[in-house]
């Protein structure tokens, strides 16, 4: 079932054109110089198509919730998330959204100096601006209160997050946003949810920021739970309005 990406409606900024990308379950949010929307169809059906292949190949590789490792002669995009899932500790569907999004965002770098890309709440950009993303947590009295500064120097960067209370993503916790930080948008996705599992109460965070600060290459994290808030790392909140 389609779920309307009303959050996308946040965006302020004026600088970069924004267009979208639908094919299949895919759906991107794109932000950049020009309207790269042929192009951005392009590399999703590239991309797609190699995930489609490998698991008609394997279908574990689509099934599995355990760290799985990728063939050696397995596609990037494949290798991406599969080195994710082992960081991580979670099955390689993880680490999708955030795979496409960077994979996405990266080809279309060649065409435009600056790209956001957003997939269902998984975020690639790369920016030559500070940019604020406003952070979208269900009924927590956080949501559109506040936002996560992102300078340009720190892209590009994958800021996914998971939830157990918003869209349809698979979370074993209750957490009603974890955010996470990565150069790696895959692993940046991938540590969402493996975050995300450990929050099932709000006395859980403490719990949640340790499990992350296990995670290698993890930049930083936040979680939201009801009224409560965790952050660890090299994270700067601000608020909106």
């Amino acid at each position: 079932m389609y779920e309307p990406r009303t959050y996308r409606c946040w965006i302020k900024d004026s600088d970069l054109v924004s267009f979208t990308v639908v094919v299949k379950q895919t759906d991107l949010y794109i932000r950049a110089h020009y309207n790269l929307r042929d192009k951005a169809i392009r590399s999703v059906l590239k991309y797609r198509d190699s995930l489609e292949n490998y698991i008609r190949h394997d279908p574990l590789f689509l099934t599995t919730l355990e760290p799985y490792q990728a063939e050696a002669d397995a596609p990037l995009i494949i290798k991406e998330m599969a080195k994710a899932s082992q960081i991580a500790e979670v099955g390689p569907m993880a680490a999708v959204a955030g795979a496409i999004a960077e994979a996405v965002g990266r080809d279309l770098l060649r065409f435009s100096r600056e790209v956001i890309v957003e997939n269902g709440g998984d975020i690639f950009l790369k920016t030559s601006k500070k940019r604020l993303l406003g952070i979208y947590a269900g009924q927590s009295p956080f949501t559109g209160k506040i936002a996560l500064e992102v300078k340009s120097a720190e892209t590009p960067l994958g800021v996914c997050t998971s939830s157990a209370t918003v869209g349809h993503s698979l979370s074993l916790g209750n957490a009603d946003a974890v955010i996470a930080l990565s150069s790696s948008t895959p692993l940046a996705d991938a540590a969402a949810t493996a975050i995300g599992n450990v929050v099932t109460d709000a006395d859980d965070i403490p719990r949640a920021i340790e499990k992350a600060q296990t995670i290698r290459r993890l930049h930083g994290i936040i979680i939201i739970k009801d009224d409560k808030i965790g952050v660890w790392g090299d994270v700067k909140i601000v608020p909106l309005g």
